[in-house]
């Protein structure tokens, strides 16, 4: 009782410390930056391009529900694609509102679970939700790489980018050769066995560039055409913080990863600012659609 308790307490917390956080960070960056500049450029936002990266976040909804749905099936437990994208959108909608990060995963597995026990519900929940920071954290490491082609940034970022990619390939090798046979089995079912890696060569991939492309998506809606080496550099490390459970749906590190960063790409970081919040309103807009389902029972 008394372990419970202390349990209960430590969760909430951490979600105190995570929203505190989120608020601190988005204050600050609001009194640094001139918070009335930013909510003039919101209010000038263009509901076109608002309204496609909103559509964006649908399609890219349904493309990580069919690697989940593949993902599943890979591993013995069959999954219907009506039913992971209910499920996906709910896990969106949680993510995007509750402490952490990964409220909406730990639903999918309560949601999935059955006379199997839960750890059968999370095994694909956990590879699939893998797959995707492993894809993110190569395309930002590729960004890293790519900086001093693309921004004129300094050899050694692109050195520390080859490193991280690098160090991130064998930590995985090593960490798969360590781990116990049951994890090297599922990792090998889900992502090699039976041709499953055409899929996640393929799907995984896109999954990232399409957040990248939302982000860019919402920055073009508040008139700003971002070049090249910055959608493949700035954008992708701005995404990556808001995937550190530190916040409450990304809130604040997003913002201020994109504050630090977009100067780096000759862009101000006011704007930087805006594009990473109207990025978030629309993937909590996109994500709405699980509120539906969030009180339905699992079909």
């Amino acid at each position: 009782m008394a372990s419970s308790r202390g349990s209960f307490l430590s969760g909430r917390i951490g979600a105190a410390l995570r929203l505190t956080l989120s608020v601190a960070v988005l204050a600050l960056l609001w009194v640094w930056l001139d918070g009335a500049t930013i909510l003039r450029r919101f209010v000038a936002a263009q509901p076109g391009w608002v309204a496609l990266a909103i559509l964006g976040v649908q399609a890219q909804t349904i493309a990580s529900a069919w690697r989940w749905r593949l993902t599943a099936e890979a591993l013995g437990r069959p999954l219907t694609m009506g039913r992971a994208v209910r499920e996906y959108y709910v896990a969106g909608l949680l993510n995007m509102t509750l402490p952490g990060g990964v409220a909406g995963d730990a639903a999918r597995i309560a949601r999935g679970r059955d006379a199997d026990g839960w750890r059968a519900a999370a095994a694909p929940v956990v590879v699939e939700r893998l797959a995707g920071q492993i894809a993110m954290w190569l395309l930002a490491s590729l960004g890293l790489a790519l900086s001093p082609l693309m921004l004129g940034a300094p050899v050694w970022v692109a050195v520390a980018g080859a490193v991280a990619a690098a160090g991130g390939a064998g930590g995985a090798v090593l960490g798969a050769r360590r781990a116990g046979g049951g994890v090297r089995g599922l990792l090998h079912r889900a992502w090699v066995a039976d041709g499953a890696w055409r899929a996640q060569v393929v799907l995984s991939p896109a999954i990232a560039a399409s957040y990248v492309a939302v982000f860019i998506l919402c920055a073009r809606a508040l008139g700003h055409e971002l070049p090249l080496g910055a959608a493949l550099t700035v954008v992708p490390l701005t995404l990556l913080a808001m995937t550190l459970p530190l916040s409450v749906g990304g809130w604040g590190l997003r913002e201020g990863a994109a504050a630090a960063l977009w100067p780096l790409a000759g862009l101000m970081a006011a704007d930087g600012v805006a594009a990473a919040a109207l990025y978030g309103l629309v993937c909590l807009a996109g994500a709405l659609p699980g509120a539906v389902f969030l009180w339905s029972r699992p079909a």
